[in-house]
């Protein structure tokens, strides 16, 4: 019923709209403000050119302040020719008034064939017709805007009809109208696909009805309209359902569609109601729609057999597929659950992609492959702490904060002499192998390495992951790396590569560690004056001819874990107090 309304709604406007689309084009037309009979030609070819292309529009036409008139007339309508008493062949009828203020007024009203061709033409010396007089031409002409009419008969044809009339721009005085017959209407309001019993009317806002599905009563509508030219009401009494219907649409709640139940006649209906103003016209006017409730509960009732029948066909068919179909996508779902865990976990180990015969199962599984090589690529600048926290929304941020941290800083003896004497491609694979077995060895020892700096690393501990023995776990790693570095540079030698002497400077203090950067681009780091004093005593290296120099915060928490030999108080670039330090010798308790 919601459906029927709203496409009855639509058909009722589209019969309006077009007439009125076709008025607001000609209220800008030049040659409609001459006063006929100027420009009579072109005025009757745009409004011929208006009836062929509305056909729901049986005149179109034009009011001048002297009274003067020029119409249009469909005669494909019997009511209407016999009214004109067009002679055959008869397609349209041109009828103008001219010079009505002057002695000699001209009216005439000509027969045109479909092609516009003359037919027949009658000149009257007189005429008691003045569109000054109508009412579309006084609203228009006093308000100057847009007004609809109707229904109301026609002073010409004697006819039930609907206006709409809008103003020239510029001249207000000037009004162009267009009629629409009652019959076109009653044309778009079939009910019958709801029900053989369902009607559906048009009411306007003085609650008269204007329009009936049925053609019996729509033609005692025309009739009664066509005899007294007065009021509508009369023909209320006609459908028992208007009364009730003109009740129902005082409620806001029921005339803006939802539907009604009522009782007619020992039955019960369902009223659908809906407003049909558009453009600001015709305001008040609403479609209804009648349907007997016993005819949507036996079509529904048929339906509900119909439905029961092949859904008992299809329900053995429909388990056995159903079961099949859920173990498919199970299994898949789980192997793509399994999936992302391992891509949570950062195991990126195995690169086979699940495989289904459900296309959005295959788009989740190409999206998941998509980024665990993405992540698996990030993982690579980025420490692995780090990067699971970020891809995982119940890690911790990685905000900067203030914490306890060990730092290791890495450099190699006379880099930049060996990058001399080799080619660029050739102390890249020799960077690799070293900063693949530091790497390595970090790991292996909780550390994460924050940043390779050239031939420089940046190992840190009880960050991002939270080391209670970060200082021990930083020692046995710098011994771990140094004995490692010494066994590389063995076979470095035997195969004629450079050897890479590496310095180590380890310190432990508070340091502020998360990300640092712009808005659009972060890193990873830790800075403070704990970062700054390792960075010092790994180049301290070279004065005293060491290996790893550890700060005084680095030997009195591991004292008892490791050698270690002390230098003395020592002037660091950068710090105003001397830095006590000892050099890391080895592990007392455990090979590194």
């Amino acid at each position: 019923m919601r459906q029927m309304s709203l496409r009855l709604v639509e058909g009722y406007r589209n019969a309006l709209e077009g007439g009125y689309e076709a008025i607001a084009v000609a209220s800008s037309l030049p040659q409609l403000i001459s006063l006929p009979p100027d420009d009579l030609s072109a005025k009757q070819a745009f409004f011929v050119d208006v009836l062929r292309n509305v056909p729901n529009a049986t005149s179109i036409y034009g009011g001048y302040p002297d009274g003067s008139y020029v119409q249009v007339i469909s005669a494909a309508n019997r009511t209407v020719r016999t009214a004109l008493a067009a002679p055959d062949g008869a397609a349209f009828a041109v009828r103008t008034i001219a010079w009505r203020d002057k002695a000699d007024v001209i009216s005439t009203i000509r027969f045109l064939d479909a092609n516009g061709g003359l037919i027949n033409e009658h000149t009257f010396e007189y005429t008691t017709f003045d569109p000054r007089a109508r009412p579309w031409y006084r609203s228009v002409a006093q308000y100057g805007h847009p007004i609809s009419i109707g229904p109301y008969v026609t002073g010409t044809l004697g006819v039930p009809t609907l206006t709409m009339a809008i103003p020239m721009k510029g001249n207000r005085q000037i009004v162009v109208g267009i009629n629409i017959h009652l019959q076109t209407v009653s044309n778009l309001l079939d009910a019958r696909e709801i029900s053989p019993r369902a009607r559906s009317y048009v009411i306007d806002d003085h609650d008269k009805l204007v329009a009936h599905s049925d053609p019996a009563i729509m033609s005692k509508i025309l009739g009664s309209w066509s005899e007294d030219g007065t009021d509508g009401r009369l023909t209320n009494g006609l459908d028992g359902s208007v009364e009730t219907v003109m009740r129902l649409r005082q409620s806001p709640r029921y005339a803006n569609g939802e539907v009604a139940r009522f009782d007619l006649d020992g039955e019960a209906y369902l009223a659908q109601i809906a407003p049909v103003t558009f453009s600001g016209l015709f305001k008040g006017s609403s479609v209804a729609v009648i349907v007997p409730l016993e005819d949507l509960v036996r079509q529904a009732n048929r339906q509900l057999v119909r439905n029961l029948l092949i859904a008992a066909t299809f329900v053995i068919g429909g388990i056995g597929a159903s079961i099949l179909l859920s173990r498919l996508i199970g299994r898949s779902l789980f192997q793509l659950a399994d999936e992302a865990r391992r891509i949570g976990d950062l195991d990126f180990a195995g690169t086979r992609t699940s495989h289904s015969w459900i296309s959005e199962i295959n788009t989740l599984a190409s999206a998941l492959a998509a980024s665990r090589r993405a992540i698996a690529q990030f993982a690579l600048y980025v420490p692995r702490e780090v990067v699971r926290r970020i891809v995982n929304p119940d890690g911790s941020p990685t905000k900067a904060t203030r914490q306890e941290v060990t730092v290791l800083f890495t450099d190699i003896r006379d880099f930049t002499t060996i990058s001399e004497l080799h080619t660029p491609e050739d102390v890249v694979d020799i960077l690799s192998i070293y900063f693949e077995l530091l790497n390595q060895i970090a790991e292996r020892h909780g550390g994460t390495v924050v940043q390779y700096l050239g031939d420089s690393a940046f190992v840190m501990w009880n960050a991002p992951i939270q080391d209670a023995s970060h200082v021990e776990h930083g020692c046995r790693c710098t011994l771990a790396m140094k004995a490692a570095f010494d066994e590389l540079n063995v076979k470095n030698r035997s195969n004629g590569q450079p050897e890479l002497i590496t310095r180590f400077g380890l310190h432990s203090g508070q340091a502020v560690v998360g990300s640092f950067g712009a808005i659009s681009r972060q890193q990873y780091t830790a800075m403070g004056d704990t970062i700054n004093v390792a960075s010092r005593l790994e180049g301290l290296n070279r004065e005293f001819g060491t290996s790893i120099l550890a700060s005084a915060a680095i030997h009195s928490m591991v004292r008892d874990l490791f050698a270690f030999r002390a230098i003395g108080p020592v002037k660091v670039k950068g710090r105003a107090e001397a830095v006590e330090i000892y050099e890391l010798v080895q592990s007392e308790d455990l090979d590194p």
